[in-house]
């Protein structure tokens, strides 16, 4: 399925779609990944809610062009200009991976308020890395250069890493081939040598100022994100909640989607209009 609609900012074309009504909710993807991790918990949140999925700059079906900056700044600013654009008060934001840091940035920098928000094995804190990214991160010229056929199977076996399980072809490919071809391929490396991880040290340091219901789900075997930083990252934001989901790696999303589902129906439910709180506007019975 394809994002329908298109949103220019600053050179930039930023992929999007909404679908269904009521409360609204945005989903985040991470890298390397794209909105397609988060299609069919859009499309079953769609039955009561207005969901919003969106392509980062650089990723998925989005402007892939040479030059342009993909970091957390940038990515924080695009998103902060494409919730004004959708003209949202408040939505729920579920995040995964380094939209972790992009929305977090976004919520304490460019303080775009929301009514709640979910982290899924995000990238949020330092360190972060997977020995491959780091590898990549230092030779990124050298491995753009690569014949094609070789950097295909070097991306599949590097996503396959992030599930605990595995990934079919049929998971693998739409997550895949955004990498591919005369833009993917140099697009994958331009995003990993644009990764700066002093954004996520100023994230940390704001920490503390986040005030708005907050629950933390992670992997219990994460091969990209130790499911150790999950207790630090939980610890540093005030009145957060943790699960860890058993038997899911990094891509939760496809090692265990029904508690996946079940942790997200409940947030929403009970952090939405007319969710249950306690008396500091956290929410209650979990």
């Amino acid at each position: 399925m394809d994002l329908t609609e298109r949103f220019s900012w600053q050179g930039r074309r930023i992929a999007w779609d909404k679908a269904g009504s009521g409360p609204a909710v945005v989903l985040c993807h991470g890298t390397p990944f794209s909105s397609w991790v988060w299609r069919p918990f859009a499309d079953a949140l769609s039955r009561d809610h207005a969901v919003y999925l969106w392509d980062m700059p650089g990723y998925g079906q989005s402007s892939k062009l040479a030059g342009h900056d993909v970091g957390f700044g940038v990515q924080a600013d695009a998103f902060a200009a494409l919730l004004e654009h959708w003209r949202l008060d408040r939505p729920q934001v579920i995040a995964h991976d380094f939209g972790g840091a992009v929305s977090l940035r976004t919520l304490l920098v460019n303080q775009v308020p929301y009514a709640s928000l979910m982290l899924v094995d995000p990238v949020a804190i330092p360190p972060s890395g997977s020995p491959f990214f780091q590898f990549v991160h230092e030779h990124p010229d050298l491995l753009a250069e690569l014949p094609a056929y070789i950097h295909t199977a070097i991306v599949r076996a590097y996503i396959r890493t992030a599930s605990h399980r595995g990934l079919r072809d049929d998971q693998l490919d739409p997550l895949v081939g955004p990498w591919t071809g005369a833009d993917g391929q140099p697009a994958f490396y331009r995003q990993i040598a644009d990764y700066d991880e002093r954004f996520l040290v100023e994230n940390e340091q704001r920490l503390d100022r986040v005030d708005i219901p907050v629950r933390v789900l992670w992997g219990a075997d994460d091969a990209w994100l130790s499911a150790d930083l999950a207790g630090n990252l939980t610890k540093l934001i005030p009145g957060a909640t943790l699960r860890v989901i058993e038997d899911a790696g990094h891509l939760v999303h496809y090692d265990a989607p029904v508690p996946l589902m079940d942790e997200i129906r409940w947030w929403l439910a009970h952090t939405g209009q007319g969710g249950r709180t306690d008396a500091s506007g956290r929410p209650a019975d979990r």
